[in-house]
């Protein structure tokens, strides 16, 4: 006996299916759909160029100094921050800091997936820049210690914290370049605990801009006795 029932159901879930828009591009959600994002958008993640700079991530005169200040042997991204239209690094940042936890759950299995530059492997110890606790307890987590951690695991080292950073200090994100490098050092210093001596450490972060951030991060990590420093975050800024 046929059943109207389940007809109607599954002719409803298809006419649903088919109005649904992605959340990015506002286009069709289509086969590699994720997370509210269709296939398109997700082909953003695109990996940076093949003449960039050991040190900077970035395309210069390899005979000329990097644009800004480094205090690491080597450093690199999984992805260009500008990549795919809409720009999918910056749209993804945007939504992961204000809880959008989809977008954070497939981020990481991409980041599971993707290849780790050479100089990963020979690590120490994996740590993450450190995030202000009142903002890790306000989103539910911190992105760039769950990548850390997700690529400790890969590289089959510890993970460790090993750095704190001032509760009060604005956060980077939204202010100008001038501003970002005006980052006091005091600002971010290594965890009395944090027990980096001798070690090579792989610094993880989530996006990379200016690099202040960073720099602050390796320069403490090099004071508490730290051997060797490099840097890897998600994405780049070009």
């Amino acid at each position: 006996m046929f059943r109207f029932e389940p007809f109607l159901r599954d002719g409803l879930l298809r006419l649903s299916a088919s109005q649904m828009r992605c959340r990015g591009c506002l286009g069709p959600l289509q086969e590699g759909a994720q997370a509210g994002l269709c296939g398109a958008c997700w082909s953003g993640l695109v990996p940076l160029g093949d003449q960039r700079c050991p040190r900077c991530a970035l395309n210069h005169d390899p005979d000329s100094s990097c644009a800004d200040p480094v205090a690491w042997t080597f450093g690199d991204a999984l992805w260009d921050y500008h990549g795919g239209r809409p720009a999918l690094g910056s749209m993804l940042m945007s939504g992961i800091k204000s809880g959008e936890q989809g977008w954070m759950d497939v981020l990481m299995a991409r980041v599971s997936e993707s290849p780790l530059p050479s100089f990963a492997g020979s690590a120490d110890l994996v740590t993450a820049a450190p995030t202000a606790f009142h903002r890790r307890w306000m989103r539910g987590f911190d992105l760039a210690e769950e990548a850390a951690r997700g690529i400790a695991d890969r590289l089959g080292v510890p993970f460790r914290r090993t750095l704190r950073k001032d509760t009060w200090i604005r956060r980077q994100a939204g202010r100008t370049q001038s501003d970002r490098r005006k980052l006091a050092k005091k600002t971010i210093g290594a965890l009395r605990k944090a027990a980096v001596g001798d070690k090579i450490i792989l610094l993880v972060d989530d996006v990379w801009t200016t690099g202040t951030t960073l720099l602050r991060c390796a320069q403490a990590l090099r004071e508490a006795g730290a051997s060797e420093v490099r840097v890897l975050t998600l994405f780049r800024a070009t």
